[in-house]
């Protein structure tokens, strides 16, 4: 079958399944693109031809990646997209996108354009050229955040360039993102194919078992300890797993508390859900990691700010880490169970039999966790300005299972984590493997395109917002009704308010004019984000009081139409704001300085530094 590169791979992409537990389905089910003259004449040219290959027009390549990761989150990696960019500057905008996938073990398939490989001249347009290695261009910056890389020089070289992307693509101890990148003169060339290329092909998606004598040493471990805990992570969600857990935790009576990707697996009002855990947790959350003996961590990788930078966990705690992977199953010198989560989860439960734990350490502490969420959340007066809490708080009362919040950085994160009444195990999705400001937009449009009917919100700040409001035009085009919530705080809250802690003083993170001694302390921009919201398509509604707002969140939550809800945010008091950080997070303090405030803050620093232990 003679076909171009371009062409033989599409068509390729458009025969490749996923099947895990009976249920099958597509595993590349659409391309993002932005075409330049490094893949309009390959890959575009081969969409147009191939049917089978829906194609979703982008705005900014870091921002189709996002939109593709938004969905394979929602499809739990079963499903995912591609998104094909021209050399370049195109290729080079992956690579934030690209190690927000591979850090998150997310599965995206990225094929960028790249120089010609048969070398007609010498440099071609956007070539890089060192003069030490003549074989490296621009698309090397993705081998670090790919979790496989692969340039396609030569036609034949696709075949198993492309089964083992695809091999990658499916596994859930490897994915993330995969690269292929694709010399533009190679792309175009015409190469006679095996029609057995084209076969559909399913990967079966394994539920590896866990170890027998890691089985056996992990019960011994549950049944020894005196106050075990489990931290769920993402690894729960993808695996399928809640109902497990559910049964593990209700079996055995063990406080689950979950990091952000973990937040969900069970609901906020089941009895052994105890919140979130570490800097940004619950004080219950933590409250029982400190006194913990032995954590049985699921799907999780044991970040700094579950860990509280080390801090968290007592002298002495053990660790029992159940994961798809050996290297996060070792963490923290833990018992390692390697297995999948469901299949691990369910042996544990067979095996533990009718053993229990007390749970009335952790009953009274939540009941007070959820009087500071409702404090935080209540409104003394609604013809006043909201505070932040207060917006979240008025979604709460208006949202069910089947709406999905959206998220990634600034100060919300941290917000949602303690206090976000979490209903369906995929209604929370913030991204904070790697935070990236502007994921929010993208990736709320790639879970609508993953669940269509359900009502998905993006929640932003000012500051996120201006870092990628570009895909609200992609939203417009294909009549997804996007839900865009912009919280006007002028400026960089979340930083802000580090900057204070850290005795930066807030230096650089207010959006004002520049006063006359050169500082940004002048009055607030002239801003106007709802404006430039609606000059993308957007319906805009400005609500400026907590009465405006809940009529206009709800408005917004029946919208059939792309609506953004601008709502300028009142700066909350210590009483009314949300409670403090439950836990520290390790940021290194200047060890010398003229100014008493980061003085102060270098003692403060200090004092928790001694805290910080290493579990081996």
């Amino acid at each position: 079958m003679k076909l171009t590169v371009a062409q033989a791979l599409v068509r390729f992409l458009a025969a490749q399944y996923t099947e895990r537990d009976g249920a099958r389905q597509r595993l590349i089910t659409a391309t993002w693109g932005i075409f330049g003259h490094g893949n309009v004449a390959g890959i575009g040219q081969a969409l147009l031809e191939e049917k089978h290959m829906p194609f979703h027009q982008g705005r900014n390549e870091q921002a189709m990646v996002h939109a593709a990761v938004g969905y394979a989150r929602q499809k739990n990696r079963l499903s995912a997209h591609a998104v094909t960019t021209s050399i370049g500057p195109g290729a080079t905008n992956l690579v934030t996108g690209a190690a927000l996938a591979t850090i998150n073990h997310l599965p995206v398939l990225l094929l960028p354009g790249d120089t010609f490989a048969t070398r007609p001249a010498d440099p071609v347009l956007q070539q890089l050229q060192l003069p030490h290695a003549g074989d490296v261009s621009v698309n090397d910056c993705l081998r670090p955040v790919s979790r496989y890389f692969d340039r396609v020089t030569r036609p034949e070289a696709l075949i198993p360039a492309a089964l083992a992307a695809v091999r990658v693509l499916a596994d859930p101890a490897e994915t993330g993102a995969v690269t292929l990148a694709l010399p533009q003169d190679v792309q175009a060339e015409a190469y006679d194919w095996p029609e057995e290329f084209f076969a559909e092909r399913t990967w079966h998606v394994r539920r590896p078992r866990p170890d027998a004598a890691e089985l056996d040493a992990a019960v011994r471990a549950i049944r020894t300890a005196v106050r075990p805990m489990i931290i769920a992570g993402g690894g729960v969600r993808y695996s399928g797993a809640e109902d497990a857990l559910r049964t593990l935790a209700e079996r055995v009576d063990l406080p689950v508390a979950a990091t952000q990707a973990g937040k969900g697996v069970l609901p906020y009002d089941h009895r052994c859900d105890v919140g979130g855990i570490g800097h940004t947790g619950t004080g219950t959350g933590n409250a029982l990691a400190r006194t913990s003996d032995l954590v049985i961590g699921v799907g999780t990788r044991y970040t700094d700010f579950t860990t509280a930078s080390g801090t968290l966990f007592p002298e002495g705690t053990r660790f029992l880490n159940l994961n798809i992977t050996g290297f996060d199953a070792h963490k923290l010198g833990a018992l390692p169970l390697v297995a999948d989560a469901r299949e691990g989860l369910t042996a544990l439960s067979e095996a533990l039999g009718d053993h229990r734990q007390d749970m009335s350490q952790w009953i009274f502490s939540k009941r007070d966790w959820q009087e500071k969420t409702d404090a935080a959340y209540a409104v003394p007066d609604e013809d006043a300005r909201p505070t932040q809490t207060q917006v979240l708080g008025v979604l709460d009362t208006l949202v069910d299972g089947s709406d999905i919040l959206i998220n990634a950085a600034g100060s919300l994160p941290g917000d949602l984590h303690k206090l976000w009444r979490t209903r369906s195990p995929d209604q929370y999705h913030v991204e904070y493997g790697y935070s990236c400001m502007g994921y929010e937009i993208p990736a709320a449009i790639g879970v609508l395109l993953a669940s269509p009917g359900r009502p998905v919100w993006a929640l932003v700040g000012d500051g996120t917002y201006l870092m990628n409001p570009t895909e609200i035009v992609t939203a417009v085009q294909e009549r997804l009704p996007l839900k865009l919530v912009i919280l006007q705080n002028h400026g960089y809250a979340s930083i802000g308010g580090l900057s204070e802690a850290v005795g930066a003083e807030r230096y650089g993170t207010d959006y004002r004019h520049r006063a006359a001694d050169g500082s940004f302390t002048g009055p607030p921009l002239p801003v106007d984000l709802g404006a430039n919201a609606g000059s993308l398509g957007m319906r805009v509604l400005r609500p400026r009081t907590v009465r405006d707002l809940r009529e206009a969140l709800a408005d917004a939550r029946t919208a059939t139409v792309p609506t953004c809800v601008y709502v300028e945010t009142e700066t909350p008091d210590t009483v009314s704001g949300p409670p403090p950080a439950q836990a520290w997070w390790d940021v290194p303090v200047a060890e010398t300085s003229t100014r008493p405030s980061a003085v102060k803050a270098r003692e403060e620093y200090d004092r928790h530094v001694t805290a910080r232990r290493r579990h081996l």
